[in-house]
């Protein structure tokens, strides 16, 4: 007797039908078959998503997807963990066409994404703010320190200052309706990593740094010199991260998404706050579990 794949492949055959029905398949039917979670990841995420000196994926959201692999493999025997390193924009092209089940980063959950993908609850809250150096423009330090003006000269942006973002983020939308046109002469610098725009910060090639407040704090510790830099403390938006997946797989998320209420609820949530968060752990923990989905 045919295999159900078999027979698909012999009814396509005969009756002249498509036979690549793998993107339309559920994804659980689709691990189940190959064995394999395929869980991607940007590397310049940290603490969210990054290499080790080894070259092997880590960070927060890393270790919440393969708690998801480990109770998919409840139901899947000898499954395995692979790991697909992407950018922003490409991860959820490889989410929408199935080449990859999760996508595990610092990934903003919003309506336009949701268009090609679908999100889990909530893994993280923070918003956009920026990393500048000391001596940064003083109207800088006004928009995002929220220092008082000294004078009016202070609010004055000077000729030839620049903030740089990510390209492909949420955040570069942000940042130029934040600045609108009381700074016409703020150039926006578009930068493929956010390392990339750390270094040009650090040799003084812009101004300012805007990413997710989260993000900064990371880059703040990797700079070479971390004295001489200044992290913001105005926060322009609300942004809660969340783990991509595909769309209309309801069976799937319920899965990803009963698995991450558990662990919330469970004693080793706390550790692995603090493990990548720190001192801000149980507030964090507090405002993750006021958006996760009650059992």
């Amino acid at each position: 007797m045919l295999k159900p794949v078999k027979w698909l492949l012999f009814l396509c055959l005969a009756f002249g039908l498509p036979a690549h029905r793998p993107a339309d398949a559920q994804t659980l039917d689709t691990i189940n078959q190959s064995k394999t979670i395929r869980l991607g990841y940007i590397a310049d995420e940290k603490p969210f998503s990054f290499k080790t000196t080894d070259g092997s994926p880590a960070g927060y959201a890393i270790d919440l997807c393969r708690r998801i692999a480990d109770e998919v493999g409840r139901s899947v025997p000898g499954l395995k963990k692979g790991y697909v390193e992407t950018t922003l924009s490409d991860g959820f092209n490889a989410v929408k066409d199935g080449k990859i089940d999760l996508l595990c980063g610092a990934t903003t959950i919003n309506l336009a994404r949701r268009e090609s993908v679908d999100f889990s609850q909530p893994i993280f809250l923070t918003g956009a703010s920026a990393l500048l150096r000391k001596d940064s423009p003083d109207y800088l330090q006004i928009l995002f320190l929220d220092k008082r003006p000294v004078s009016a000269v202070d609010l004055k942006s000077p000729a030839r200052s620049s903030i740089g973002v990510r390209a492909g983020t949420t955040t570069g939308a942000t940042l130029r309706e934040a600045i609108g046109p009381d700074v016409p002469q703020t150039r926006i610098v578009d930068f493929a990593t956010h390392e990339d725009g750390l270094k040009a910060l650090e040799d003084h090639k812009i101004d300012a740094y805007f990413a997710d407040r989260s993000l900064l704090i990371g880059l703040a510790d990797r700079a070479g010199n971390p004295a001489e830099l200044e992290l913001g403390s105005r926060l322009f938006t609300h942004e809660p991260y969340g783990i991509a997946m595909r769309r209309d797989d309801s069976a799937f998320r319920l899965l990803v998404d009963r698995t991450l209420t558990g662990f919330y609820m469970s004693d080793d949530f706390p550790k692995l706050l603090k493990t990548y968060f720190g001192a801000e752990a149980p507030a964090l923990r507090s405002e993750i579990m006021m958006q996760s989905i009650p059992e």
